[in-house]
């Protein structure tokens, strides 16, 4: 999601749970998932984008290049401009054995946070294969805000 086109600003979201607590640079993410088996890809965008933040994705998509994290993942990206107020954030719960090995499982939102970020500061806070969304965005952006 992204919003005022001028002065470019992007939702990220920083993953919830004791492994990311401390982690804040090259640590935020798009709201992203896993496809169910035989789920659609843009569907099963739009579904874990309201599991982790709460709201229904509205508005024109624009399909971007998927991108392939250090770990391996292959993650497919839709930008679409829209307003979201992070104070409003809801977002679905995964349970973790905490701490590890010791038989005590508790629950953690799967999103601890959203926030808006201009693009300078997105580019330091975004996992760093998703920065190639980032670049694709200012590109499909100024060819649509041409005079």
């Amino acid at each position: 999601m992204y919003r005022n086109p001028e002065r470019l600003e992007v939702l990220l979201v920083h993953s919830g749970g004791p492994y990311w607590v401390n982690r804040h640079w090259q640590a935020w993410t798009i709201p992203k998932g896993e496809v169910d088996p035989g789920e659609d890809i843009f569907a099963a965008a739009k579904r874990e984008f309201c599991e982790e933040t709460g709201q229904v994705p509205q508005g024109d998509f624009c399909p971007l290049q998927p991108v392939r994290q250090a770990g391996g993942k292959l993650v497919f990206a839709w930008a679409f401009e829209g307003n979201f107020d992070p104070a409003h954030l809801r977002s679905n719960m995964f349970t973790l054995e905490w701490p590890p090995h010791s038989g005590v499982w508790r629950e953690f939102p799967e999103i601890d946070q959203a926030a808006w970020f201009h693009l300078d500061e997105a580019r330091q806070r975004i996992i760093k294969a998703q920065a190639q969304f980032l670049d694709e965005l200012v590109q499909i952006l100024g060819q649509i805000h041409r005079p």
